[in-house]
């Protein structure tokens, strides 16, 4: 009986056939199961991207996959390939930024299924080097309401297409993807916070710990840039009595072009976050419109954050500026948001110091009081007394060189009182601004901002009454030339040490040496011009040396008899 044999063999082999299909569709279920498992075990983000595409890849069997990250401007900011060599990746050169097919998927996040890449109307080819691909298959991430990013799978091997059934397994990996995502972004927000939260005790601990306000600058910039991950970071800091920032610490990529940069608060960067009060963000400084004045520095730089260290009611301390490489991931709002939070923090421990510091400037000037009414009161009088008692003593002194040295000891004593009076007098000085400090305290000051930019400690030695017997408008010339002097020492001198010396005496005298590289031979530098000019305008000099064996001196002096 054939016939009957015939239908019977057609039906094993139908059963049979079903049978693989359901292994298959088993197998399968099994593999995306398992996929989806691996890709929620990780929680550092970076690793759970990368589960997500490889996993992708095995379970459509495709040769090559990528997911792309879309960034804040709808555009790829991460780009994670599978597939593809170091090598390849080399030859093929910047990853895409979301142009063409690729971007096709960003505008219209749903499946996109191909045959043939290349005839899609929005596809603009491949970069030299890239490897050859046909069959294409792109599914979005959804994490909650946001598209996160895409999927993209290519080249199906053993040259077939991407069928509905790979489709399906890829969304329902997709979902799978989103939740794992979510998952690692609330485990990194949360670390990155606990990072920020640290860094924030850290500087507060110093600051009321007495620490110098530019050592906390200088450790704001190191924790902020190590934790944002950023190439240059940056503090700019209010120039008093004007709408400008000075930069007053730059690390990292091109430092050098950013730091000393006097800028206007309209034009620059820094100055935005200023005028907004708030935190700024740019996906491309270096075509930021906001950004008008100043030099050229943003070549090799691309996203960029920047964010107030205090507010406008409570008066902005200075900007704090992150910026990372051109090409590198934009700013994310995780990481933006804390940014603010850490800046708002060192303002409020910035104002405590300060409070501290105002409260023992009191305890000193209370002091300054108690010893100048000791002064008057005890040592003035007594040496009043032994003049009045050597003069009277005198009549009685035959030998006239005896007589002679009395009377010069009491001129002498004369002398002493007046030096006591004047001593009295700059402690009892309760000025008000920039001259409450004196210029020994200001010079101090001065030299310990310039360390940040030699790279050492310049040695200082101050003499005579520099905070009696230099008059408010001398004192201020000085520190001015004192801060051009060391500025120009950082810039120009490439030197291992700076001595500096201030003197008062018949005329206060300023000098500067460095042993660097020395003043140009046959001129002087266009920058000292500035500071003849202040010496000048006080009836003093200014003489810039070339040492003997390398370095240079610059001596600044101004009378200061008949002021």
């Amino acid at each position: 009986m054939p016939l009957p044999q015939l239908r019977l063999d057609d039906l094993l082999d139908e059963l049979q056939a079903r049978l693989d299909a359901a292994r298959g569709a088993r197998d399968r279920v099994h593999s995306l199961l398992e996929a989806v498992l691996s890709v929620g075990r990780d929680l550092e983000l970076s690793q759970v991207l990368r589960h997500i595409v490889e996993a992708a890849v095995t379970l459509v069997d495709a040769e090559y996959g990528a997911l792309g990250v879309i960034g804040e401007d709808r555009r790829l900011s991460q780009f994670v390939p599978v597939g593809v060599s170091a090598e390849q990746v080399r030859r093929i050169g910047p990853f895409p930024s979301g142009h063409g097919l690729l971007g096709e998927v960003i505008r219209h996040p749903e499946p996109l299924r191909l045959a043939e890449i290349t005839e899609h109307p929005s596809s603009y080819g491949f970069p030299a080097g890239h490897p050859p691909m046909h069959s294409f298959l792109g599914v979005p991430i959804r994490v909650r309401d946001r598209v996160f990013g895409n999927l993209y799978l290519t080249e199906k091997r053993g040259g077939r297409e991407f069928d509905a059934e790979d489709e399906a397994v890829l969304t329902t990996l997709a979902v799978a993807a989103g939740v794992a995502i979510e998952n690692a972004r609330l485990y990194s927000r949360a670390r990155l916070g606990e990072r920020w939260l640290t860094a924030s005790a850290e500087i507060t601990h110093r600051l009321l710990a007495g620490s110098q306000e530019q050592e906390v600058l200088d450790l704001l910039v190191a924790r902020a840039g190590e934790i944002a991950d950023a190439d240059l970071t940056v503090v700019a800091l209010p120039v008093p009595g004007a709408e400008e920032l000075e930069v007053s610490i730059a690390v990292g990529l091109d430092a050098q072009k950013h730091g000393g940069l006097v800028l206007p608060v309209d034009g620059s960067f820094v100055g935005a976050a200023v005028r907004g009060g708030g935190l700024v963000v740019s996906t491309d400084v270096q075509q930021d419109p906001r950004i008008t004045a100043g030099p050229p520095r943003w070549a090799g730089l691309g996203p960029a954050v920047a964010v107030p260290i205090g507010t406008a009611e409570g008066g902005v301390r200075g900007v704090l500026m992150l910026a990372r490489a051109s090409g590198r991931p934009l700013f994310e709002e995780d990481e933006s948001v804390p940014l603010a939070g850490f800046a708002a923090q060192a303002a409020v421990a910035m104002e405590l110091a300060e409070r501290r510091r105002d409260s023992e400037q009191v305890r000193l000037l209370q002091d300054r009081d108690r010893i100048a009414r000791d002064l008057h009161d005890l040592a003035i009088q007594r040496l009043f007394a032994t003049g009045m008692t050597l003069q009277g003593a005198t009549r009685f002194i035959d030998h006239p060189e005896a007589a002679d040295r009395v009377l010069r000891a009491i001129d002498d004593l004369d002398e002493t009182a007046k030096t006591i009076r004047a001593t009295i007098f700059g402690l009892r000085v309760h000025e008000r601004g920039p001259q409450a400090k004196g210029l020994r305290a200001r010079a101090v000051e001065a030299v310990e901002r310039a360390a940040a930019t030699l790279g050492f400690s310049p040695a200082l030695r101050m003499t005579g009454l520099l905070d009696v017997a230099v008059p408010p408008d001398v004192a201020d010339e000085a520190l001015a030339v004192l801060q051009e002097a060391l500025a120009n020492a950082a810039r120009h001198a490439h030197a291992h040490r700076v001595d500096v010396t201030l003197d008062a005496g018949p005329e206060l005298v300023v000098t500067v040496t460095d042993d660097g590289v020395g003043l140009p031979a046959g001129g002087r530098r266009s920058g000292l011009a500035n500071l003849t000019d202040r010496a000048t305008a006080l009836g003093g000099s200014f003489d810039p040396q070339r040492l003997p064996h390398g370095g240079t001196r610059l001596v600044w002096r101004v009378p200061l008899k008949d002021r």
